[in-house]
């Protein structure tokens, strides 16, 4: 039950934003950079933070914001991310995460790469159904947030219409699986972006694997530059 009482934490209206503020900028956030994003004053902030970071949601770290140290840096403030352990709640209990590791080593020791992205790239075609594939990185990570990969656009200062710009994603819906197979997973993952964004389209997948991210990378094809 101890999933279930650390997602029972995030009913808390303040807390939840917190949480999810700190969870999509993918980098430490000070108390009060949270409490004004929060809308929020700073002690509450506080409050609700270090109640996450108890429910194992958030971690914490002190840090000098400044970038200073020696005398006069100042006192170092205390920091959050997001936790990168997994929470999720069943009931009646399931095990889907044994199967899939299961059948990726299955697939894995019969050499099944080709077939599985196949499968793959069949199913993201099928999410897609008759919709267009997306016409930019905009449209392209809002689908992607819809599908819980967390999108985020890089690239000359994050402009729109930037031939250079790329979207990542913090999150992989695969983590668990693929930390175990990355190459099976990975590629999986791959062909089913491909699906779901058209292999004709205007925004193309690919690989570009970066530590605590998802190995995929979206970026405008370059068949469809301006």
């Amino acid at each position: 039950m101890e999933d279930i009482d650390a997602i029972a934490v995030l009913q808390d209206p303040v807390r939840r934003r917190l949480y999810e503020y700190v969870a999509r900028q993918g980098r430490e956030v000070g108390r009060n950079e949270a409490a004004e994003a929060a809308g929020v004053a700073r002690t509450l902030a506080a409050h609700h933070l270090d109640k996450l970071v108890a429910a194992g949601l958030l971690e914490s770290a002190s840090r000098r914001l400044t970038g200073r140290s020696g005398p006069g840096a100042g006192r170092p403030a205390k920091v959050y991310t997001r936790s990168p352990a997994e929470r999720s709640v069943s009931l009646p209990a399931r095990d889907y995460r044994t199967a899939a590791e299961l059948l990726a080593e299955a697939a894995e020791e019969a050499g099944l790469d080709a077939g599985l992205c196949a499968a793959a790239r069949r199913r993201g075609e099928a999410l897609r159904g008759s919709t267009a594939p997306c016409d930019d990185l905009d449209e392209a990570a809002e689908m992607l947030a819809a599908r819980g990969y967390e999108p985020h656009i890089e690239g000359a200062e994050e402009t729109s219409g930037t031939a250079d710009r790329v979207v990542r994603m913090r999150n992989c819906p695969f983590h668990a699986v693929a930390e175990r197979f990355p190459p099976l997973v990975c590629g999986m993952n791959l062909a089913l972006l491909e699906g779901l964004l058209g292999a004709d389209g205007p925004v193309r997948a690919r690989m570009d694997a970066r530590p605590g991210e998802c190995c995929v990378v979206l970026e405008k094809s370059k068949n469809n530059e301006d």
